[in-house]
């Protein structure tokens, strides 16, 4: 039952981050609003990389940032973004649909170098919170991007300031 609730927000969740990552033109990739920040593709590139998190996450106790190596390839381009989250989310749904509810309480913490970055936690406090929410977060945010650069926003839960006329 959890994980039937867990994939259907996934797949609508997923249709929304497709939405707005293809709404990312080129000419808006390099933008950032401040040297604090990360450049639009650089926060896009880190949105699909969320996805490639879900196999660690349901399967493995201990995910080592330490020994974590993301190839994630060319992000001068929307295009290559959006085709590195589209492999993405294949393996995240793949991950879900393939994990064990019987563990979803087990724990799970994210270490470097023996150094904790994120505590022992049940997993599916882990999914709701690191996986889910942290990428709704930085979604967020890419909307802010948009709008900062000229670009429409796609509505995700109705329609934007952009469908209105």
């Amino acid at each position: 039952m959890i994980k039937q609730a867990l994939l259907g927000e996934f797949l609508h969740e997923a249709e929304n981050t497709r939405k707005i990552l293809k709404a990312i033109p080129d000419s808006a990739l390099d933008w950032k609003p401040s040297e604090k920040n990360w450049t639009t593709g650089q926060l896009a590139s880190h949105i699909a990389e969320v996805y490639n998190w879900y196999d660690p996450t349901f399967n493995q106790d201990v995910f080592d940032m330490g020994t974590y190596q993301y190839d994630k390839g060319d992000i001068s381009k929307a295009e290559n973004i959006v085709a590195k989250f589209e492999e993405n989310v294949a393996k995240a749904q793949k991950a879900l649909e393939n994990s064990d509810e019987s563990t979803y309480f087990n724990e799970w913490k994210m270490e470097m170098n023996g150094n904790t970055l994120f505590p022992a936690s049940p997993k599916i406090q882990v999914v709701r919170g690191f996986l889910y929410n942290h990428l709704y977060h930085h979604r967020g945010e890419l909307v802010v991007y948009l709008r900062s650069t000229g670009n429409k926003v796609p509505g995700l839960y109705g329609p934007t300031a952009d469908d209105i006329r």
